[in-house]
């Protein structure tokens, strides 16, 4: 592994220890460019920038103030970084358009960075929705076969 690809994973473990799970605003500009794209599900438009991922991350407090990524998987090189997390939080705001249930959720997320300058230019962030909105009883669980 090059010096540049342990440089960029290096990024997203702090990206996500000291920005993601700490809701640190003034942190956003230390890892995302402000040129950034994020892709995120269900928004019609890419959020832009350290503000846009501030309002993302905020989005995400607000419904569970406890949220938290733990990466099991992270691959890198030069300019890409591709990370399997397990998200995991406690439902007691309104979240994805569910209103507070107290449900405590746990799903896959993935998330694939690009890095230009040591600072995230742009995420396509894939969390699972259908395991989130199903434990938080929007969905009703699939029937077993």
């Amino acid at each position: 592994m090059s010096e540049i690809s342990q440089q960029n994973r290096r990024l997203i473990e702090r990206f996500v220890s000291e920005f993601i799970n700490t809701g640190d605003t003034a942190k956003a500009a230390e890892f995302v460019s402000t040129e950034a794209i994020f892709h995120v599900p269900g928004a019609p438009e890419p959020l832009r920038g350290p503000d846009g991922y501030n309002a993302l991350v905020g989005m995400l407090r607000h419904g569970a103030p406890d949220i938290g990524w733990v990466i099991e998987e992270i691959v890198a090189d030069d300019e890409r970084v591709a990370a399997r997390f397990t998200m995991s939080g406690t439902h007691t705001g309104p979240l994805f358009g569910v209103p507070a249930t107290g449900q405590r959720f746990s799903a896959l997320s993935m998330g694939f960075y690009e890095i230009t300058g040591g600072k995230i230019v742009a995420e396509h962030g894939m969390p699972d929705m259908l395991s989130i909105l199903t434990q938080l009883g929007a969905i009703p669980p699939a029937p077993n076969a």
